[in-house]
């Protein structure tokens, strides 16, 4: 089997072992953020950062969210990084977006974030500011979901089902979950492009 192949057998294993009344949660979550005139904070590093910014443009388009990702803002995310360090990145910048808990973060991420391991801290401390303001908190993680799944209202797992191949299961999974959420008729209000020409 060509590598070719075995990376697809792959894609339809995580597609198989996906969580489908978790993401029908997150939708419903969602929605009753939009509802409560909600912000959307999207949070990830690397290519869940690249990830977070195309998500932000889906769900303000086609969602109608309020929605943004601190990735974006690269001048304060490298003088927060410069001058406070970055684990302090994400936290502070929902603090200076003035977090509510009307509000949600969206964390997309590998690992999902771990203290103990120092992978991600950012994104600890930001989830645990999350908790403290009562935010609604969401993630797309994969592995076991390191603590954006422990504290986590709604979490979509990819599930790992080969261990070399974890990060990029993860990463292009977050494209296929958010899409499904953007798509979702709970979520979605106004008509994609493509579909909307004949």
């Amino acid at each position: 089997m060509s590598y070719a192949e075995e990376h697809l057998r792959e894609t339809i294993r995580v597609v198989e072992k996906l969580d489908a009344a978790v993401l029908e949660k997150m939708a419903e979550l969602l929605a009753a953020v939009r509802t409560r005139g909600g912000r959307l904070f999207i949070l990830g590093v690397g290519g869940s950062a690249a990830n977070a910014s195309h998500a932000v443009n889906d769900f303000r388009k086609i969602a109608g969210f309020e929605a943004y990702a601190p990735t974006d803002n690269v001048s304060e995310l490298t003088a927060r990084t410069n001058d406070e360090g970055w684990q302090s990145v994400f936290v502070e910048w929902l603090r200076g977006s003035r977090l509510t808990d009307k509000d949600a973060v969206l964390v997309f991420s590998v690992g999902g974030g771990s203290l103990e391991k120092n992978v991600s801290p950012n994104l600890v401390s930001a989830l645990q500011f999350a908790k403290q303001t009562g935010a609604a908190i969401l993630g797309i993680v994969g592995r076991d979901g390191g603590y954006t799944a422990q504290v986590a209202d709604a979490c979509a797992i990819i599930p790992t089902v080969n261990p070399a191949n974890v990060t990029p299961h993860s990463e292009a999974f977050q494209a296929v979950v958010w899409h499904l959420l953007v798509s979702h008729p709970t979520l979605k209000i106004a008509q994609t492009k493509w579909e909307s020409t004949k």
